[in-house]
């Protein structure tokens, strides 16, 4: 009997922007084909992605005999947060009418960590964001989007992120079948990352959200007097109004926590939030 491969029984299907306090929501365990509401695991071969096979047949004739944009087509995007969650990446996309067929991919990545960006987004989380780090090996999920998703997905991060173009050979991208990747963007937070304010170091980002809030309220009597006193209250205040969500925004800059990452500078392509 065939597995049933949906995103709900994948345990896969909890959208972040629903749930603020699941962000970033579950990753793709593996290389996979997106189809919307099932995730289709796709067999790694030593040979360029459009060759791995999905469903009985190279990825590129699946994509054609869907009348869709075959790998070559397609702009290589890097997640560092909830675009690695297919739940998340099939909302984005179907609620503007476009397809939700994505090949996602976990590639391994050197000198980029997960931090978390400082600003407070739309849905009320504290969202993820890159950061330089010299001595991090990561692996992040990249999504192959058409011309039309790849418009779509931009949409969703701007005003707070602006999309780089990161080179595979100054950070190491690495498909599983050993392939390096010439490239992929990532949207970098246009507001750098927050601090650890023990440290001075980036916090890191893309763990438990309701931890991350409760340690941002105890840090600030600020944020607890206009988000407090929980998580819960923080993304129910923080999604209800966007003069609250500026004002949190405008907190983090204040206390000093707001970190700059001008390193990653160079690589911007000109694209959204520049």
């Amino acid at each position: 009997m065939p597995q049933d491969r949906s995103l709900a029984a994948l345990g896969l299907d909890v959208v972040p922007a629903l749930h603020p306090l699941t962000y970033p929501g579950r990753p793709v365990p593996g290389p996979s084909l997106l189809t919307g509401e099932e995730l289709l695991p796709l067999g790694v071969r030593p040979l360029p992605l459009g060759q791995w096979h999905v469903a009985g047949r190279p990825l590129d004739e699946e994509l054609a005999g869907r009348g869709l944009a075959s790998i070559g087509g397609r702009h290589p995007v890097m997640a560092v947060g909830s675009n690695a969650s297919p739940a998340q990446v099939a909302y984005k996309l179907l609620r503007r009418g476009l397809s939700a067929v994505v090949p996602m991919v976990p590639v391994r990545v050197r000198g980029i960590a997960v931090g978390c960006s400082a600003h407070i987004g739309r849905a009320g989380y504290v969202a993820a964001a890159p950061c330089l780090d010299p001595a991090a090996e990561t692996s992040l999920v990249v999504s192959w989007l058409d011309q039309d998703q790849f418009r779509a997905v931009d949409e969703t991060e701007f005003p707070n992120y602006r999309r780089a173009l990161i080179p595979g050979d100054d950070f190491g991208l690495t498909m599983p079948s050993g392939e390096r990747l010439d490239g992929a963007s990532l949207y970098v937070g246009v507001r750098g990352v927050l601090a650890d304010p023990g440290t001075g170091l980036p916090r890191p980002g893309g763990g438990h959200q309701a931890a991350l809030l409760a340690s941002l309220l105890d840090a600030s009597p600020r944020l607890r007097d206009l988000l407090g006193p929980c998580p819960a209250s923080w993304v129910r205040k923080a999604a209800a109004e966007r003069a609250v969500r500026e004002s949190g925004t405008r907190i983090f800059a204040e206390e000093g926590w707001d970190l700059r990452q001008p390193g990653l500078s160079p690589y911007g392509d000109g694209a959204v939030g520049l």
